[in-house]
Parts: structure tokens; C-alpha cells; sequence
């Protein structure tokens, strides 16, 4: 309908451009030009320095053939290049699709084939895995190794190193800034329930509003932040923290290797001032604590992620000198969209009782425009009880795209104008949801989505098997980690061990995937033949906790 507010006052781009991280990138060079951006192997890039790294990326992607729209795939651990690809690849106007390090080779196969992959950049360390991922995908595409010495000895991938690849760069080359803010940015593939995983397709709005989300959330603005990068860069790039970070001039301190002696070595070299982790970081802190330690005057900022972490390691590490802000989100929504934001009252609480309120899921994060916990069939909101579970539905600005090549499985995300979690959740009195229960049984082991079906299906092919159930134990170093209760045909029990299982999962999928626990014992189902598997949680999470006290 057309008014006053709309007659005569028309978009142009004086008035009105496409939302983009690019941006952020673009005017960390100019205000922070001698600040330093990133420190990786100990050396030191500027804002300056690492922009200009990022633009030749670019560059020389285009001048290597890549045009708006293609994929370009990544797989590699939290080294520079790394990050510069979240900034070089879309100033290319491609879309960066950053692959798990953990997956097998199968797996990277699949993603490699589906995103039709045309650039393939791969951390020589991960070289192995990476070869037989592109002979399996059958596809034609050039690969860039990324080469260190601390990236061992494997034979190349490809017939460029990426130090190399960056010196094709034509400086007359002009880069590509998306024509849209719908357009995609980034492709990041999500562990699903059943069958392959699902491509998530990222849009430059989204990533730009998520990213300015997070420096707010993680409490970094106006304050020189020096953040370390234990979290993977493949997981929903960084949190989009890779493209927050440049807005506010941070500090990137790069990581190859996550463990407690790397992370205490980083924060007394550089000054470490935020990091993000699963739960299981918390306890590598614990135990890995220096005999030297001594807490920070002001507490390091942990921004953590995944199942809620024991009360007791929550208490420890805020003992040692962390502040830990519990998260809750999703890759379809670009990351993080809710935080455990700390009221005034609670600082009345003694320790204890504040880490339980600190676990809980919280509240949705400034850029995330609505959030529910209801009945995903009524859609009507479930009480303020603390009791009474329904399912987390949210809608916004930070909604994935969709599915690539996937029209039913988005269909079904967004149904209703909600994207529904398949987390359950209950509503405390003071408006705080905290997760109960994993709709779709994933489990989350060490911060990374394992599909109980998916381990199921392996265990399936093992000649000796009737049935079989997979489902989450609580596990002190990883959070949870996947537990088989194994039905073996009448002939054949007694013919396996545990540790037979667990080395027949291992040939066949990705470490953190493979079950810790293997249980023999007849699958129960009830008397229409459904498994109810939070029964069979609780079951064999006693089961477990007895051996371990007869042991």
C-alpha cells in the first residue's frame, strides 16, 4: 500500500546495500591497519597484512576459474589459512564449504560429490583421508595443499601449496561482493538421524547479523579481545566468530592442536582473553591444569556449547579462573542463538546453586527475533512449569536457506513458519528453557553430532548381529559418547567381545562416532515393537556405572 513514507523515496545504493561479513573485513583494514589480526605459528599478521592475504585468496580463485555460486571446499585444522578462507573464498563469490576433519573418507566423498565441490583446499595433515575422499567422489577438481611442518610428513594432495596459490593473484583482479544478502555464503553439512548428512546453506544477512550477535554475546565489545581458536573453524565457520572478530578488531590466535597444555601455553604467550569449547575442554582444563597456574586478575571468557556441562566441572573451572557463558544453538540457524544470560539476583547464590542455573539453555540472543518451547503439532506455547516439555521452535533473520538439493527435508524444517530444533526443552518460571531431551537421538560426543541410526546401520552388517540399539552415557572427558546394546543371533552368543565390536566400528566410521560401551543383551521394545530409547539410556547408564564399581 503505498503512503507518504514510501512515494518518491526509492532504494539506491547510496541508501541501501547488501548485508555482508565482507564488510567488517574491509573496515578492520582501514581502522586497525597495524593492529594484529591473527598470530599463527608465532608469527604475527596485521589487520593490514591479513586482509590483503585474504583479498589474494580471492583473487586468485577467480583467476583460477571460479565463478559466482560454485563451491569451494575446505578441510583443515585452525591454522591461518583456514581462516583466511572464511573472508578469501566468498570475496571470490563463492560459497565455503569448511569439512569436518573428524569424518572418514566416505563421508568427505559424499560431501565433495553433493556440494559438487570445485576447489578443494586440504591441511596436509589430514592428506590421507583426503585422497581417498577425492578418488571415491569420482570428481574432477583442483586441490591446493595447505603445507607445515607441523602438519607432518604426508605425500601432496594436489599440484600447488597455497603460499603458491596466492602468488597467481592479479591485482587488477576485482572482487565480488554479493548482488544479494539472500545470497549464499557459506555450505556447512549437519550430522542428521538417518541416511547422509544435510548440506546447510548459509546467506551473507544471516552470517553478518549472527556474527555481530556473537561479539555481543561473548561480551567483546570495547574491549581488546584476544581469542583463541579452539573451536573448529568447520563448525557453522567458527560460530561465525571468524567474521565478528573483524568487527571489532580482535585478536585471532591460531590453534592446530586442542589440549590443555596448547591452550595454557597460548593464554601466557598471547594474553588469551576468550575461547570457545564443548563441554569436554572444560575437563582437558581440569586436569590439565600447570602446577604454576595462577588465576587471571580477570577471569578468561569461555563461551560453551553442547550438552550441559556437571555441575562440578562447571564449579572447577570458574575456580581456576574462567568465566564460563553456556550456549545453545544449531547449524540451520548459523550457530549460536540462545545464551545463559546472567541475572543480578543469582550473585546471591552460593557456587553450587549458580552453576545450575548457569547450564540451563537459557534465553534467545539479541539477533535472534522469536523463540518457543510448545507443542510442535498445536503450536501452542507450554507453561512457565519447569515440568512440562515441548519442542524448541524458532524463526528469524538467522534461518538457514534451506537444504541444498533437499526441498522435503527443508519443507519439513520450516513447517509452519517455525524451524523446528527436534530439541526438547521445559520453560523454567523465569523464562529460562533448558534443554530435557534429544528428539531425534542425536548424541552429542565432544561438541560433534553422532546419528545413533548411523552407527546402528554399521552394527547391522556384522554377520553375528540380530538387533541392535545405540544411545547416549554420560562420559566425564567427551560429554556423552555412544553406547551399543548388542542382540546377537541365538547361534552365535557368546562369540563376540566388546573390544571386537568396537574395532569392527572402527574400520567402518570416524573415531568419535565409534561406541566406548557395548552392551549383550536382548533389545526390549514394547508391544506394538517401538524401541523407547530413554528407557534404554537410563538402562544401560547402570549398567555401566556398576561394572565401573566392580571393577
Amino acid at each position: 500500500m503505498s503512503n507518504k513514507f514510501n512515494t518518491d523515496l526509492d532504494r539506491c545504493r547510496a541508501n541501501y546495500q547488501p548485508l555482508t561479513p565482507l564488510r567488517f573485513l574491509d573496515r578492520a583494514m582501514d581502522v586497525y591497519p597495524n593492529r594484529v589480526a591473527a598470530i599463527h605459528r608465532g608469527k604475527s599478521y596485521t589487520w593490514r597484512e591479513y586482509g590483503e592475504r585474504c583479498r589474494r585468496l580471492g583473487r586468485a580463485l577467480i583467476g583460477a576459474g571460479v565463478q559466482r555460486g560454485d563451491t569451494v571446499a575446505i578441510m583443515a585444522t585452525n591454522v591461518l589459512a583456514m581462516l583466511e578462507a572464511q573472508f578469501g573464498v566468498p570475496y571470490s563469490g563463492a560459497v565455503i564449504n569448511c569439512i569436518n576433519s573428524r569424518l572418514d573418507a566416505a563421508a568427505v566423498a559424499f560431501i565433495l560429490e553433493h556440494s559438487e565441490a570445485k576447489i578443494f583446499f586440504v591441511d596436509r595433515q589430514l592428506a590421507d583421508v583426503a585422497r581417498e575422499a577425492i578418488a571415491q567422489s569420482g570428481r574432477d577438481m583442483m586441490v591446493i595443499d595447505i603445507s607445515e611442518p607441523e602438519a607432518g610428513s604426508a605425500a601432496p594432495v594436489g599440484k600447488i601449496e597455497y603460499e603458491d596459490f596466492l602468488a597467481t593473484a592479479k591485482a587488477s583482479v576485482e572482487l565480488r561482493y554479493p548482488e544479494d544478502e539472500w545470497d549464499a555464503i557459506a555450505l556447512n553439512y549437519t550430522s542428521g538421524t538417518t541416511g547422509n548428512p544435510k548440506g546447510v546453506v548459509y546467506h551473507h544477512r544471516g552470517a553478518y547479523l549472527n556474527a555481530l550477535g556473537q561479539v555481543m554475546t561473548g561480551d567483546m565489545v570495547g574491549r581488546k579481545t584476544v581469542y583463541l581458536w579452539t573451536l573448529p573453524l568447520f563448525h557453522c565457520n567458527g560460530w561465525c566468530y571468524a567474521w565478528g572478530l573483524a568487527a571489532i578488531g580482535a585478536t585471532s590466535v591460531c590453534l592446530r592442536k586442542v589440549a590443555a597444555e596448547e591452550i595454557y601455553a597460548a593464554i601466557a604467550a598471547y594474553g588469551v582473553t576468550h575461547f570457545c569449547a564443548a563441554p569436554t575442554v572444560l575437563s582437558f582444563l581440569i586436569a590439565g591444569k600447570p602446577a604454576n597456574w595462577v588465576a587471571p586478575k580477570h577471569p578468561i571468557e569461555i563461551i560453551c556449547a553442547g550438552a550441559s556441562p556437571p555441575v562440578a566441572v562447571m564449579q572447577q573451572t570458574i575456580e581456576l579462573g574462567f568465566k564460563v557463558l553456556h550456549v545453545y544453538g544449531m547449524t540451520e540457524l548459523h550457530g549460536v542463538v540462545t545464551l545463559c544470560e546472567e541475572q543480578e539476583e543469582w550473585g546471591g547464590l552460593d557456587l553450587p546453586t549458580r552453576c545450575q542455573r548457569y547450564g540451563r539453555q537459557g534465553v534467545r540472543t539479541v539477533v535472534t527475533d522469536e523463540m518457543m518451547v510448545a507443542d510442535p503439532a498445536t503450536y501452542q506455547p507450554i507453561p512457565a512449569d519447569g515440568e512440562t516439555m515441548g519442542e524448541v521452535l524458532f524463526r528469524g533473520n538467522l534461518g538457514m536457506k534451506g537444504y541444498l538439493k533437499n526441498p522435503k527435508a527443508t519443507k519439513d524444517a520450516f513447517a509452519g513458519d517455525w524451524y523446528h530444533s527436534g530439541d526438547l526443552a521445559v520453560l523454567h518460571p523465569d523464562g529460562y528453557m533448558e534443554i530435557k531431551d534429544r528428539a531425534k537421538d542425536i548424541i552429542i560426543s565432544g561438541g560433534e553430532n553422532v546419528s545413533s541410526l548411523e552407527v546402528e546401520d554399521v552394527l547391522y552388517t556384522h554377520p553375528d548381529v540380530l538387533n541392535v540399539a545405540v544411545v547416549a552415557v554420560p562420559d566425564a572427558k567427551w560429554g556423552e559418547v555412544p553406547c551399543a546394546v548388542v542382540e546377537l543371533k541365538p547361534d552365535r552368543v557368546g562369540s563376540l567381545t566388546e573390544e571386537q565390536v568396537i574395532a569392527y566400528c572402527r574400520q567402518r566410521l570416524a573415531g568419535f562416532k565409534t561406541p566406548r560401551h557395548v552392551i549383550f543383551e536382548p533389545i526390549v521394545r514394547t508391544a506394538t515393537g517401538k524401541l523407547q530409547k530413554f528407557k534404554l539410556r537410563d538402562h544401560v547408564a547402570q549398567v555401566i556405572a556398576n561394572k565401573a564399581k566392580a571393577a
